[in-house]
């Protein structure tokens, strides 16, 4: 009987931790418009410090909104490995 009952306990103890990872793993990703954010929040972007934060600002003062995400590409220093980290998380509606 004892074999049993830590067999199922194991067994619960497994499903528990599926459940929290799974649960964990699917929490939804803050996105961050680039046509409004701010320096403050755009620093919240991996790769991206307050130097490309504000060189995002100036660029669209300059050349207006963003018309796709990967636009962000065209802000001078920033290229396809910091879209890679933040694809997921660049909007621009």
């Amino acid at each position: 009987m004892k074999f049993w009952r830590k067999i199922l306990f194991v067994t619960l103890a497994v499903i528990l931790v599926i459940a929290l990872v799974s649960l964990v793993s699917g929490e939804e990703i803050e996105k961050i418009n680039i046509n409004t954010a701010s320096v403050e929040e755009l620093v919240q972007l991996k790769w991206i410090g307050p130097k490309y934060a504000q060189r995002i600002v100036e660029y669209r003062e300059k050349n207006g909104p963003f018309e796709k995400p990967e636009d962000i590409m065209l802000v001078s220093g920033i290229g396809p490995r910091a879209w890679e980290a933040n694809k997921d998380q660049i909007v621009v509606e």
